[in-house]
This record gives C-alpha cells, structure tokens and sequence, in this order.
C-alpha cells in the first residue's frame, strides 16, 4: 500500500492543490491597505463595491491566492476585515480562488477565519512574543482549518542571515508538528526578503541567504512550503521599473530554482527572465548571488542608464542636452545635476540682456519646479537640498559678472535672517530651512550659531530683511528669544519673525514670545511648512494672514492663562509624599568593578553596530521607522537614495579617520538625601557633590507615584550604600571644519551629511559605552545578550537620562557633571552660558543601575518646586524660573 501524498490544498470555491509539479502559485497583492494607496483609500471611505473590483482584477490578472490586509491605524480593522471577507463570499469570480489573510493583529486575523469560506491561509504568526503565543495561535489557526504562513522571527528579532532563518524555522517546524499536531504540509514559512545593493556590507547576502534557507527548508523539513514578498529585494531602485521588474524576475527565477513555493509579486511588474537584455542580468545577478565585491557599485551605476524599457546608449542618456536653455537649467536644478550647469549659465548670461536676469528668469524657473514638486511631496528634502548646490553653484558663477555691472539690487521672493540663538550651537535645522528658502526663491543672511540679540538686530537693519528666522534647540534657547522680540518691540522694529526648533512649539510661541511683539510671530514646526509661513507673510494679502495668527495666539493663550492653575497638580510637599517606595531592606546595591573617573577613545568602526538610523531619517523630514523605511511607498525611495549617500560618506569617515570618539565616565557610591537630591562620595566616604532632581507634580491616579530620580537611588538612611555613574562622549571634533570644507564648495547636502552622521556617531557612543558601563565596568547586568534592535528599544537594564531630557529637564546639573569627571581639561568638550555643549556632537548623562529604574517625564511643575529648587540650589528665584520656565505648570 502506497503512502498518501501530502499536499497543501487550499480553496475558495475551487481547490487549489500544490504539487511538486506546481510552477509557482503568485499571491495579488493589491488588496492590502498597506501596499496600495488605492484600496486604502476606498476601504476608508466605504467604497466596497470599487475595492471588490481591485479584488477581481487580481483575479482575472491570474492571482491564484488574493492576500488581504486591513492594517491601518485610522481604520476598524476587524469590521473592514469581516465586511470585505463577506463581500467577497457574494461574488463567485472572485471567490473562487483561496483567500491569504493577513495582519500583525491577531483579533483581525480571527475575525477574517470567523467568516472565509474554503481552506485560507494565515499571514502570519511568529515566535516573536515566544512559544506559548505561537503556540495558542497555531493551535486556533488548525481549529478554523487553515494553512499558515510562519515568519522567520522570534524573541531575539527578525532573522537577518542564512543561520538565524534555518534556526528559527526548524523550532518553529518542530513546535507546529511535534507539540500542536499541526499538518506539515499547512506549514508556509516565510524565511524574509530583504533589500539589496543599499549599500551596507552586512545587506550583501540578503537574496543569497534567501535562496540557500528555502533550500535548506525543502530538504530539512518534509512537506513544508516557502512563500515572501518579492517586492521588498528592489527597493533600492524604486523608480527604476526596469530594474525592478529584471530584479524581480531574476530573484524568482532562482529562488524557484531552490524550492519557493508561492509570493506575493505584481505580475506587472516582472520581466520575462529569458528576455531581461545580458548586461542588465549579469549586473543583476552579480548583486543577487553576491558574486564579486562591486557589485552594488556596477548596478548603481548601471541603473543610470536604463531608462523605460531598456537600455539606452550613451547619446539617450544626454538627450535632455539637447533641450532649450531653459529646460536643461531646469532638469539639472530638479536632478540636482551639477556637471554642465557653469557651461549652461554662460549660455544663459550671454542671451541675457543683463546678468541678474538669469537668476531672476531662468534659475528661478527651475527653482519654481523644485519647489512645486517639494510642495506636493513628489520631492524629498534631500534632493531639494542638492538642488540648492547646483543654484549656489549657478549664483557664484554668476557673481562677479552681477557685481562688474553693480546689478545687484534683485531680493527674489524675500529677505530673511536666519540665526541660531544666544547659547545655542544646533543648526542642522536651521540650516535645512534656509536651504528649503533659498529654493524658494528667497535670499538668506545666515548668521550662524550663538547669535547676541544685538548682532541679530543690528544685521536685520543692516541687511534690511524682511523676515527673522530664530532656531534653538535647547531649552534656554526659549528665554533668548523672549529677550529678543522684547527688545525689537522695544526699538520698534516691525519684522515678522518665524520661530522653529526642537524645544520651541505653539504653545510657547503664542504664551510667551507673541505678547512682547507688537509685530507677528509665527511658530513654524518643519522646513516645508516654512516657504508656506514666509509667503504668506509677505505676499499682498499678508494683512489677513497676519491677523490670523494674531487671533489664533490670543484665543490659545487666554484659554490656557484661565484655566485653573492648581486643578490636577499638588504641591511639592504632598508630590514627596507619593514618592515611589522601592524596597531598599532586601535590596543589594552591585558593587561597580570600577570605581572613580576615566578617559576612553573608541575605534569607530566599533560605533557603526550601535547606530540608531531612524532619527537620522527625521534630520532630512523622512519619516518612518528603520529598515522599513527604506521601502515605505512614499519615502522609500527617496530614504534609500539619502541612506546610499551616508553609507557612502561613512566608508569616508572610517577609512580616512575623519572623526574621533573620546569620551570620559564616572562611578560613584552615591545615596538619596532629603528625597529629591543624589549625594555622591569617593571610595574614602568624602562628599564630592550632589545632583538635584525634579519631581513630578501631576496629580497620579490610585496607585501610581510620583517620580523623581532621587527615588532609584538607595535613601542614605537605608544603611546601604548605593552607587550612580556619569558621562560625557564626543565624536564632533573636526565636523565643522569638514562641514566648512563642503560650504565653501557651495554643498550644503555634504554639509548637513556630515553633521548628521557626526550626531549618529555621538549617539551610538552613548549606546557603546553604557553596554560596557552594565556589563564589564559597573558589571551589574554582565550576562546581558541584546540585539540592536533591544538596544535601541532600551529593553536593558538600568537607564542613562540626560540633562534637559524629559526626566531631568534641568540643563543646570550639566555643571556638575562636568566639575566631577573634569570633563573639559579631559576630553575638551565644553558648555555654552545656556548650558549647550559644544562640540555639537556630543552626549552626556547619567548611569542608573537599579533594575527599577526606568525612563518617564517631570512634566509640569508648580511654582512652589520651582521656589524649592532655588533654595536647594542656593540661586535666585528669578534664575530657577528663566531654566525651569518652560516646565512650569502655570
């Protein structure tokens, strides 16, 4: 008797049975809100008759499996899942083929098995929250009667190499057939499709390792099947089609080859394998098996010359120099294309009656695209800022030619000062938006960093500016620019002013800065919004807008001034009161490996592991989480292209040694004093300071304390004595003058690059350095295994908050931290009157090692903590108000 074959059947209205025999089975894609704005958009709006028709054409376009996903944030995922799935069972051409449900939800995955009709399979359950999730989800999948997709992942993370995926496979494979009794040929694992030629080493062997897991799954683990998203491997090229689609298709062609079974792909967007022209192949094949180490290098360059459908000669790649003046000025301004745009501009000058005309009528016309195209989110603010280099470039060569005829009384759109207030060092802001203006058509007096309120009046008469554009960072920054608009108003000066920076928002715009100005302020939260904000402050109808604002300020400023100012705060006394109670009696403080300060320089390249790429996206306003922002449908893109460039810079950086990282750390016995402050000794029991901490004053529902530091630091009364770090670390020496070097070369791009990574670097030194701190130095979490990814999500023990941080908003206890560890004779990094350290890139903070500690915010604090802390800190009054201002619950 012959054993019965074990095949996975799937159906809707018609079976669907996968046999060795069967090519491949492709999954449509389009009825996920994820992957198609479309049917996102008639989901939201209930248009079920029009998302049914996307559904259909899937089918008839031969998807043989219909995934479906209804994950968004602002949609009811359960009843759009149910709703659709109903649908669906109504109409017999679209039902007839088996549907994938889809979500990371699981209660959205339920509710679509409570109404599917036929065998469906479940996109997807994992490991990641551990086994007994996976468990009591497998086990709910085989009872609706359905297949599963199982995501290589488990609590350590996404598996991101060949071993990580067989690992997690096999223990999937073992726990769904051994422990669940769940059918082997029901088991789809999905072993993850990762980009490749982004860039990055470590992305090199992402198809490769794909390939060599599905061969290892089909040969390890009887019956089992593999599936992924076939879309991901090219988002490197997205807007590349041609590439794609080759990419697409030369990746199916091989991972079929080692077993794939099923993928969700868009059949338009494949090539016929045997028809994707030789060269094109070979430069993809050679990234997609990794066979020779520039590979990623030759495909870039070689993508930039396939246009449409196929590889164009050398004379089409340079059709557009065949195109008026105008046309080529402006695709070299939207492609940020500098190699011909000193040749284009003598063309331009000498059919110009006069010199200042080519900037007025043929690079502003260029410029105008840009700033559409920036308007309507069809261009990134990196390209926008490579666009401003080929306009500096353009305007320098112009230059000498506008002064020999003394014609320069153009102004454009408009004047601005942009400055970095008194005290403050941060311009990587500041300097975006003058980019982003200067696009726009506006001409920027950039004065710099740590600008008096004297030099920045007297540069606004000078230069006659329309417009005072003031940035900070750090929280005094706010008080600066209080002082600033009091004293224009003083010398009745009546220049709008636009405020922006991280510390700065409506809020304080319109409570605090607006009253001291007869003229308007204007609180501006990012560089796009910016050219919006400028020009309706000094377009004709400026009168309107600017009373707006005025209204709108007053209206928020006499809601917030009337509202009760003591209604769900207590005092400072009854805050102390419900502080948190942590049981110091069984508690045994680690003692540290080290005791005292010490110096520490770090090789870079072990920086790199450490970095925390998103916050770099934020700097150029792309927004979305690492990786997965490399293959977000809108920024995508435009995110791989800014994260070649850096990846490009950083091998600059490591090879040429551009940047150090110096550092300096501290541990000492330290205990709670007088519940809100940290008294710290030496090993000899001698005092050496005390830090102070603020406490949370807002009213706590039943239960839950009111915080301050002090609380993860044992009581000195306790009889134990307990322990408390401190650093500083550096990686910003020598980035301004490198910055420097790509300015005087008219490349802010470089520039801003530069400065972005140095921050980048800076950060993951922190991180570097506290892993040490809690494993080797102080010791106390010394088997710790974490990933990057738990790093970033600070899932460790103990915490490292810092001055001006939302749990110690206090940028006053930077002293202290600099007098105990002799920060700048050690390591030379040094603070601004307004407590800014310069250089920029540049952390420092403190170390707690108590498992109970954890991250939280002050808030809001009342006058009586503000008076408190004075006297705590033997300072006026006045003084503790200007560095707590912005904390006050008033």
């Amino acid at each position: 008797m012959s054993k019965t074959k074990k095949y996975l059947k799937l159906s809707g209205l018609e079976p669907l049975i996968i046999t060795p025999e069967t090519n491949f089975v492709n999954v449509g894609e389009r009825t996920n809100v994820t992957g198609s704005r479309k049917f996102l958009r008639l989901i939201k709006e209930e248009k079920y008759a029009e998302a049914l028709a996307v559904a259909r054409d899937q089918v008839e376009g031969g998807a043989q499996i219909i995934d479906i996903n209804m994950d968004e944030g602002m949609l009811d995922g359960v009843y759009a899942m149910t709703t659709f799935l109903n649908l669906i069972a109504s109409e017999p051409d679209i039902s007839r083929v088996p549907l994938m449900i889809d979500s990371s939800k699981w209660e959205i995955i339920e509710a679509g098995l409570k109404v599917a009709q036929g065998k469906s399979v479940v996109n997807s359950i994992s490991l990641k929250e551990g086994e007994e999730r996976f468990i009591h989800h497998a086990k709910l999948v085989k009872r609706y009667g359905a297949a599963v997709i199982v995501m290589a992942f488990d609590e350590k993370g996404q598996a991101d190499n060949y071993e990580r995926r067989i690992e997690i496979c096999k223990r999937s494979y073992d726990i769904l057939v051994n422990e669940v009794g769940f059918p082997a040929e029901d088991i789809i694992f999905d072993p993850n499709i990762f980009p490749v030629a982004t860039g990055m080493d470590e992305h090199k062997l992402n198809a490769l390792d794909f390939f060599r897991a599905t061969k290892w799954i089909k040969e390890n683990l009887p019956h089992a099947h593999v599936s992924g998203g076939v879309s991901n491997v090219s988002f490197s090229f997205r807007g590349n089609d041609t590439v794609r689609e080759a990419m697409h298709s030369a990746f199916l062609y091989h991972a079929i080859q080692n077993g794939m079974t099923m993928g969700i792909v868009n059949p338009e967007m494949l090539s016929i394998y045997d028809e994707i022209p030789k060269d094109l192949l070979e430069h993809v094949e050679d990234v997609l098996l990794n066979r020779r180490e520039d590979a990623t290098e030759r495909l870039l360059d070689f993508a930039e010359n396939v246009k449409g459908g196929a590889k164009v000669n050398e004379k089409a790649v340079q059709e557009w120099r065949s195109g008026t003046i105008q046309e080529r000025l402006t695709h070299s301004l939207v492609r940020g294309i500098d190699e011909f745009i000193e040749l284009d501009i003598e063309e331009a000058r000498l059919a110009a009656s006069k010199p200042i005309e080519v900037i007025e009528i043929n690079l502003m016309a260029g410029m105008n695209v840009v700033g559409d195209l920036f308007g309507s989110g069809k261009m990134f603010l990196p390209q926008v800022v490579k666009s401003a280099r080929v306009m500096k470039k353009a305007v320098a060569y112009l230059l000498p030619f506008i002064e020999e005829s003394k014609d320069a009384s153009s102004r454009g759109a408009g004047r601005v000062l942009m400055a970095t207030v008194k005290g403050d060092v941060h311009d990587i802001g500041k300097n975006i938006v003058s980019v982003v203006l200067a696009c726009n058509n506006y001409e920027i007096v950039d004065l710099g960093v740590m600008v008096a309120p004297e030099k920045i009046i007297a540069a606004a008469i000078e230069h006659n500016v329309d417009i005072i554009g003031l940035s900070g960072l750090i929280t005094p920054s706010l008080d600066e620019m209080v002082y600033l608009a009091k004293e224009l108003d003083k010398q009745n000066i009546k220049i709008p002013i636009m405020i922006g920076g991280a510390t700065t928002s409506r809020a304080h715009t319109a409570v605090k800065i607006a009253p001291q100005y007869r003229e308007t302020v204007v609180h501006v939260n990012d560089a796009s919004r910016a050219v919006t904000v400028a020009g309706n402050l000094l377009n004709s109808d400026k009168e309107t807008y600017t009373n707006s604002i005025r209204a709108d300020y007053d209206a928020f400023r006499e809601t917030f001034l009337n509202r009760s100012r003591d209604k769900n705060f207590l005092t400072i006394e009854q805050a102390r009161k419900n502080k948190l109670q942590l049981d110091w009696e069984n508690y045994n403080p680690m003692t540290p490996n080290f005791i005292g300060t010490k110096t520490i320089e770090v090789d870079l390249d072990l920086l790199v592991p450490y970095i925390d790429w998103t916050p770099f996206f934020r700097t150029w306003e792309l927004f979305g989480k690492y990786p997965a922002i490399l293959t977000d449908e809108v920024v995508g893109e435009q995110a791989t292209s800014v994260f070649y460039d850096a990846q490009e810079m950083l091998k600059v950086i490591l090879k040429e040694k551009k940047l150090t990282a110096k550092g300096i750390y501290g541990i000492f016995p330290a205990n709670q004093v007088n519940d809100d402050d940290i008294e710290l000794r030496d090993e000899s029991g001698k005092i050496l300071d005390k830090f102070l901490t603020l406490r949370q004053q807002a009213q706590k529902s039943k239960g839950k304390p009111n915080i301050a530091l002090a609380d993860f630091i044992a009581p000195k009364d306790s009889g134990k004595i307990d322990y408390m770090g401190t650093f500083c670390v550096t990686t910003g020496f020598g980035v301004d003058e490198w910055a420097a070097e790509f300015e005087k070369d008219l490349d802010d791009y470089n520039s801003i690059m530069v400065k972005a990574l140095a921050d980048r670097f800076a950060e993951a030194f922190a991180e570097y350095l506290h892993e040490k701190i809690r494993k080797e130095i102080w010791g106390y979490s010394k088997n710790e295994v974490l990933s990057a990814e738990e790093m970033i999500a600070e899932t460790y023990k103990g915490i490292r908050p810092a001055p001006g941080y939302p749990a110690c908003p206090d940028h006053l206890e930077k002293p202290t931290i600099w007098k105990l560890l002799n920060v700048e004779k050690e390591i030379g990094v040094t603070l601004t009157e307004s407590m800014a350290m310069w250089p920029v890139s540049s952390v420092s903070g403190y170390y707690f090692g108590n498992p109970e500690s954890k991250y939280f915010g002050i808030g809001k604090i009342k006058e009586d903590q503000v008076v408190d802390y004075a006297k705590r800190r033997n300072i006026p009054t006045e003084t503790a108000t200007k560095w707590l201002n912005p904390n006050i619950a008033d």
